[in-house]
C-alpha cells in the first residue's frame, strides 16, 4: 500500500514538473514578444494579434503559483515551515540573487559603455536594483517566497476555507485596481496579489483525488469552448483597457486573466501527458529557464539582431511580425536550454537551482 502511494506521489510530481515546464515555455514566448515601444493609436488587425500573441501565454503566472502551492501542500506533510522555508532560500532564493545581480551587473555595463564619461555608478546603481526587483522577471521570487511566508505562518490554518476567502479578497483588490488605477497596478509589485493561487494550489494537492475524477467527465469540447472565450474576453479586455490608455493593459491580474488562466490549467491537468516535454527534463531545467532567459531576451537579442537593421515591430508586415517573434523565441529558449545543459555538469550546477 505504501508503495503505490509513493508512486502516485510521484507520478503527481513528474506531472506537475510537465505543467510548469509549459507554463515557462509561455513566460518565455511572452517576452520574446512584448514590446513596449509598439503602441498604435488605433487597433489595427496586426496589433491585434500582437494582443493575442501576448495573451496566449499570459497564464503562466498564475500557473506557476498554483503548481507551487500544489507542491507546498505535498512538503507540509514531510518539512517543518522552517525546515521547508529554510529549503526554499537555499535552492531557489541564492541562485536567483547570483542570476539577478548579473542582470544588474551586465546593464550596468551596456550603460557604461553607452554614457562613457558621463556614467555615474552611485546614481545608477540603485536604479537598476530597483527596476531589476520590481519590473523585470526577477519579482516572482520576492513575491514567492513572501507568499510561502504567510502561508507557513498560517499553516495551522491552511485547509480553511475562511483563509482561503481573505487571499482572494486581497487578490481581487489588485484586480479591481487594474481598471481603476487607484496606486500603481503592476502585478509585479502586487505583493498580496498571488497568495491566494498558491493557497489554491495546496487545496488541489489535498483534494487531488476528487477533482482528478471530476475532470474526467469534463468533454474536450466544452472546456476547449471555454477556453477559446475566455482567451477572446482578455484580448477584448486588453484592448479597452489601451483604449483608455491603462498603465498596464496585460496585466496579469486582470478578471478576464485570472479567469483564462484558471481555465488553460484545467485544461492542462485535463490533458495530463505531454511526452514531447520528458526530452527537455523539466525538473532539471524550467527554474534555470527562469533565471537565464530574461537575461538573453533584453542584453543578448538586440545585438543578435542590430546588424539586420530589421523595422520596427510595428512597422513589419504581419508574416514578419509572427516570423520576428517566433525566431525571438527559438533563439532564447534555445540558447538558454544550452547554457542550462553546460552548467548542469559543472561544480556550479547549484545555481541554476531545482
Amino acid at each position: 500500500m505504501q508503495n503505490t502511494e509513493l508512486a502516485q506521489e510521484k507520478k503527481n510530481f513528474d506531472f506537475v514538473d510537465t505543467i510548469r515546464c509549459i507554463a515557462m515555455m509561455g513566460i518565455v514566448f511572452e517576452h520574446s514578444v512584448y514590446s513596449s515601444s509598439y503602441t498604435y493609436d488605433n487597433l489595427s488587425l496586426k496589433y491585434i494579434v500582437y494582443i493575442s500573441l501576448i495573451q496566449l501565454s499570459k497564464f503562466g503566472t498564475i500557473a506557476f503559483f498554483v503548481l507551487a502551492g500544489f507542491l507546498l501542500g505535498s512538503k507540509f506533510v514531510s518539512y517543518s515551515s522552517w525546515q521547508y522555508f529554510k529549503r526554499r532560500l537555499s535552492t531557489v532564493f541564492v541562485p536567483w540573487l547570483i542570476w539577478s545581480s548579473i542582470f544588474i551587473a551586465v546593464v550596468l555595463i551596456q550603460q557604461y559603455i553607452v554614457l562613457k564619461d558621463k556614467f555615474n555608478l552611485a546614481e545608477l546603481l540603485p536604479e537598476k536594483i530597483k527596476m531589476t526587483y520590481l519590473y523585470t522577471n526577477y519579482w516572482f521570487i520576492i513575491n514567492f517566497l513572501f507568499c510561502i511566508g504567510l502561508l507557513l505562518i498560517f499553516k495551522r490554518f491552511l485547509y480553511k476555507w475562511w483563509l482561503g476567502a481573505i487571499f482572494l479578497v486581497c487578490s481581487l483588490i489588485y484586480s479591481i485596481n487594474v481598471y481603476f488605477e487607484w496606486f500603481t497596478p503592476s502585478h509585479t509589485t502586487a505583493i498580496f496579489g498571488f497568495v491566494f493561487y498558491l493557497w489554491l494550489g495546496a487545496i488541489f494537492n489535498k483534494n487531488w483525488s476528487y477533482i482528478e475524477q471530476k475532470l474526467k467527465h469534463i468533454s474536450y469540447p466544452v472546456i476547449i469552448a471555454l477556453f477559446i472565450l475566455s482567451f477572446a474576453c482578455s484580448v477584448l479586455d486588453s484592448m479597452n483597457l489601451i483604449r483608455h490608455q491603462s498603465t498596464d493593459p496585460y496585466n496579469t491580474l486582470r478578471f478576464s486573466n485570472i479567469i483564462y488562466s484558471l481555465i488553460t490549467i484545467v485544461l492542462l491537468l485535463k490533458i495530463k501527458n505531454f511526452g514531447f516535454i520528458k526530452y527537455l527534463k523539466p525538473r532539471e531545467t524550467t527554474f534555470g529557464v527562469y533565471l537565464i532567459h530574461y537575461i538573453l531576451v533584453t542584453n543578448l537579442l538586440p545585438e543578435i539582431f542590430r546588424p539586420f537593421k530589421l523595422p520596427l515591430m510595428q512597422d513589419m508586415s504581419l508574416a514578419g511580425m509572427l516570423a520576428y517573434v517566433c525566431c525571438r523565441f527559438i533563439i532564447v529558449y534555445g540558447i538558454t536550454l544550452f547554457l542550462i545543459k553546460g552548467i548542469s555538469r559543472s561544480r556550479l550546477k547549484w545555481i541554476i537551482g531545482r
